[in-house]
């Protein structure tokens, strides 16, 4: 148990590190277009936020940093979409070096996979899918961004790629039309919003399905619970918000572009972050199904962050379980673990406590609404970083509150509770069972 622990103690320190290191880089003036050197409280926003996929900014990516800054920047972010141990141990293994048993756990740990055996393959597996895949997203969004900006359009396709495939929602395209615009331009280019939304999907399954789909391709009985589960909960996650989107939202926009946002929107808030529209002006309903969107994320060992798709559904079918009386909850023909079922209601207890904590403690800070303060706690422990446009305003508290929830969201509520608490250890006795009633 003391090994398992000091792993998530290990991956928290990556994290920790990784974001120090790109800091310290970001912080150098030739990050920075003026050429100046930048606070060590905005280096630290847009790193942790980069490392943790957010996107949450406090200076527009396009025109505060410099190519060497978007570069540095553009590493982060695929060094936190694929995770420090999966990144360290490629290396070792491009390098020739042997994976020792205690890195393939961590790994295991890190990729959210169910046995060490087979973990070094599937790292090779992940990486070489990962660049063969952003490799094809650059490529698909090529077209439209050298139409409009000519040879420099290559360098926004493969920045907005990897970032879309990492979650991240970073864009660079705040010179060109305007500081915070994200992806406003294109809201009814299909050539950018059918790759972007394919790559953030793709990304978000998690590796353990990729790996289903690619040994048993449309062979479903054959894959595993887990990957029926992410499954059928992302396209659920995906159809009824993009209904919602389509006949409430954007009913009064011409039909292609109506598609097109209420896709693009059902897609994004799931941990992407990127925006076709302000959101400031959607309705009220629309936000709060975005921070209910944002909250869940991604699934289990994906570039994504939040609750977890999986969570949801182990906590829907809990639920289905105790309306028809049975012991215990089932999917697809299985049994879920009891050690499953309270993973997930601590999960969904701590998530919501955060969000709402930290939204309460950024309303009193700034004196701000706490409707508009939950959409960005949710946005930043979702590791969204979609934003009504207020991250940049906000005072040093909030921030340093911000990049908090940043970190929780990517490296995982379990991981940094787990590494919080493994001191206590596990139960050392038995206690006399009392009944107390619920509901």
């Amino acid at each position: 148990m003391r090994k398992k622990l000091s792993s998530f103690r290990i991956i928290i320190a990556g994290f920790l590190a990784v974001i120090l290191l790109g800091t310290l880089l970001l912080m150098l003036p030739v990050s920075c277009r003026s050429r100046s050197w930048t606070s060590f409280d905005t280096a630290l926003f847009t790193s942790t936020s980069a490392v943790c996929v957010t996107g949450l900014v406090v200076r527009d990516t396009a025109s505060y940093w410099s190519a060497f800054g978007q570069a540095v920047i553009l590493i982060l972010i695929q060094i936190g979409g694929l995770g420090i141990v999966s990144v360290t141990a490629f290396i070792a293994m491009v390098s020739g070096r042997k994976i020792s048993l205690m890195q393939r756990s961590m790994l295991q740990e890190s990729i959210s996979a169910h046995h060490v055996g087979g973990i070094v393959r599937m790292t090779g597996f992940i990486f070489r899918s990962a660049f063969l895949l952003e490799g094809i997203g650059a490529v698909a969004m090529l077209p439209v961004f050298c139409r409009r900006m000519g040879a420099a359009g290559i360098w926004p396709a493969v920045f907005h790629s990897v970032s879309a495939f990492c979650n991240a929602g970073f864009d660079v395209m705040g010179t060109a039309t305007g500081e915070f615009s994200s992806l406003s331009s294109f809201s009814g280019t299909v050539g950018i919003v059918v790759p972007v939304c394919l790559l953030i999907v793709i990304g978000g399954i998690g590796f353990l399905t990729w790996d289903d789909i690619a040994v048993h391709r449309f062979h479903l009985k054959k894959y595993r619970m887990q990957s029926k589960v992410i499954l059928a909960t992302t396209l659920v996650l995906l159809l009824i918000p993009a209904l919602l989107l389509f006949f409430r939202d954007f009913s009064s926009l011409p039909l292609k572009e109506r598609i097109c946002l209420s896709v693009f929107h059902a897609v994004t808030p799931r941990t992407a972050g990127f925006s076709m529209t302000d959101l400031a002006e959607m309705t009220s309903g629309g936000r709060g199904m975005m921070i209910v969107l944002m909250l869940i994320g991604g699934s289990p060992g994906s570039t994504a962050g939040g609750m977890k798709t999986t969570t949801l559904a182990v906590l829907a079918a809990t639920s289905l379980a105790v309306f028809r009386r049975r012991k215990n909850p089932r999917m697809f023909g299985r049994r879920i673990e009891e050690n499953t079922v309270r993973n997930a209601v601590a999960l969904l207890t701590t998530y919501l406590f955060l969000a709402f904590a930290a939204a309460f403690i950024i309303s009193a800070a700034d004196g701000l609404p706490i409707s508009t303060c939950l959409f960005e706690t949710a946005s930043a422990i979702g590791t969204v970083g979609l934003s009504l446009g207020i991250t940049p305003a906000l005072s040093l508290l909030p921030r340093l509150v911000l990049i908090v929830l940043m970190f929780f969201g990517r490296v995982g509520g379990l991981t940094v509770m787990f590494a919080a608490l493994s001191h206590f250890g596990g139960d050392a006795a038995q206690y006399p069972v009392e009944k107390i009633n619920v509901g």
